[in-house]
């Protein structure tokens, strides 16, 4: 079995940046290149100051400044980095498509395309092609036609190794993870090429960690895992609302059926909707998959994780609404937190879009404040809904820099992100700055009821009366 010395990455995103870095810095003999065609990310990830990385996770600017330069490239040369490669992994984003047959089910699998073509164009030698990107099934067989249909009579072998990622936990996630899941054909030169590719992960990993199956068995098993992870999210959440129509207190029906060693305690955190790229993405993938299938009643199943997810978001807003006398026109809602959950930057499909849009469409006047998002992905979040124009999204939503600020004159406070930094604030000091009646809105069950009852707040926690 031959070693791999040289792994190019196309798309510098959230798993193909991480994941390389942690590649590059367990395996000092491997030479690894991160390409993406956008000039600014890659400008990012080599800039001097690594706070500026286009990726916030925990742990990765000390992974990065150890091996790039050394070991670890980044750059916008694609071609060039495809012909030296021996190992490719394509980790480009594959959206939920906005058009079309599918439209907000299916995967746009226009970038995963573009990327083969090129490989194929660009490819002297054999290679081993790796999709990392998450993918509906049988994608894997796409890519190899198109390889092996335009390539210059070169053999190319596919595998899947979907990443399983948490985002904010993504680099201790990386280097000790669960399991590996190695996807490819069960032929010689594909076994060959499992093989391989296990060899990278055994740099650092246990070999009985590595667990390899067909190319089938390994994407579905992607979408699989984050659909039950949602699935339970969704399950404790429509649990919440009933809490709080019973006098039940959801924190304590978690504990109470995570203690069952069948139940088991992870994901039974009610909130107000999970978020993240994706849990709804694969769910939805899912659910198409189904129906194309003809399989109406597993599509019908799936899809209604997203449905009460949904129901939990809009539930949150209007409890708000309801709360505030009904009326929150010109009235002053500050939010703590729009990334979809703490440690980290990402926004994509947070909980506090969704909330902000259906406040602002009740002419409320949001004020933001979070310790690690940008202004202009606060503004982008809300641009690509659509539901307003750009100047109105502005007109109505400002971001501050400053969580007192935020608090300053407002009416209500939503917490709609778990930082930890939200549970330190001196609270007396918030409810001072606010009006009165304040009220605040904790849609990450952070606080203690009793005490923000004790110092004034008109205090609701999701999941209990």
């Amino acid at each position: 079995m031959k070693k791999v010395t040289k792994i190019c990455c196309i798309g510098a995103g959230y798993v193909g940046g991480p994941t390389m870095s942690v590649i590059a810095s367990q395996c000092p003999d491997i030479k690894v290149t991160v390409v993406d065609i956008n000039q600014k990310r890659i400008d990012d990830w080599n800039s001097d100051n690594l706070d500026n990385l286009p990726v916030y996770e925990p742990g990765l600017k000390e992974i990065v400044s150890k091996s790039r330069g050394k070991n670890l490239f980044f750059s916008t040369q694609v071609d060039k980095a495809i012909d030296e490669a021996e190992m490719i992994f394509i980790s480009v984003n594959t959206p939920t498509k906005t058009y079309g047959k599918g439209k907000g089910q299916a995967a746009d699998l226009k970038f995963v395309e573009l990327c083969a073509r090129n490989i194929a164009k660009v490819a002297k030698d054999d290679k081993i092609i790796v999709e990392k990107s998450t993918l509906p099934v049988r994608t894997a067989s796409a890519i190899k036609s198109i390889l092996d249909n335009t390539g210059n009579d070169v053999r190319f072998e596919i595998l899947s190794n979907p990443e399983f990622l948490a985002e904010g936990t993504a680099i201790e996630d990386l280097l000790n993870a669960d399991r590996i899941l190695i996807g490819g054909d069960d032929t010689e030169s594909g076994k060959d090429a499992k093989n391989i590719l296990s060899s990278v992960y055994e740099h650092w990993l246990p070999k009985e960690r590595i667990l390899q199956t067909n190319v089938w068995s390994s994407e579905l098993s992607k979408l699989v895992a984050n659909a039950f992870l949602a699935q339970r999210v969704s399950s404790i959440n429509a649990i919440s609302a009933l809490c709080e129509k019973t006098d039940a207190n959801v924190a304590e029906v978690s504990r109470a059926i995570g203690t069952d060693s069948r139940i088991g305690p992870k994901f039974l955190n009610a909130s107000v909707g999970f978020g993240g790229s994706c849990f709804q993405k694969d769910i939805l993938n899912l659910v198409y998959i189904a129906r194309s299938y003809g399989l109406q009643e597993v599509a019908d199943y799936w899809e209604q994780v997203i449905i009460m997810n949904d129901y939990q978001k809009r539930r949150f807003a209007e409890h708000i609404i309801s709360t505030l006398y009904n009326t929150v026109s010109g009235k002053k809602i500050a939010f703590y937190g729009w990334a979809f959950k703490k440690d980290t930057n990402d926004t994509r499909e947070s909980a506090a879009i969704y909330v902000a849009d259906a406040l602002l469409d009740e002419q409320a006047q949001i004020v933001v404040y979070d310790p690690k998002v940008s202004k202009e992905q606060i503004y982008a979040d809300l641009d690509y809904l659509g539901t307003r124009s750009p100047e109105e999204n502005r007109k109505l939503l400002t971001v501050v820099t400053e969580p007192m600020e935020a608090a300053e004159d407002a009416h209500a406070i939503g917490i709609l992100t778990e930082w930890d930094e939200f549970k330190s604030y001196n609270w007396d000091t918030i409810f001072t700055k606010m009006l009165k009646p304040a009220f605040l809105f904790d849609g990450r069950r952070i606080l203690d009821k009793d005490t923000m009852e004790s110092k004034g707040f008109q205090y609701y926690k999701i999941g209990q009366s």
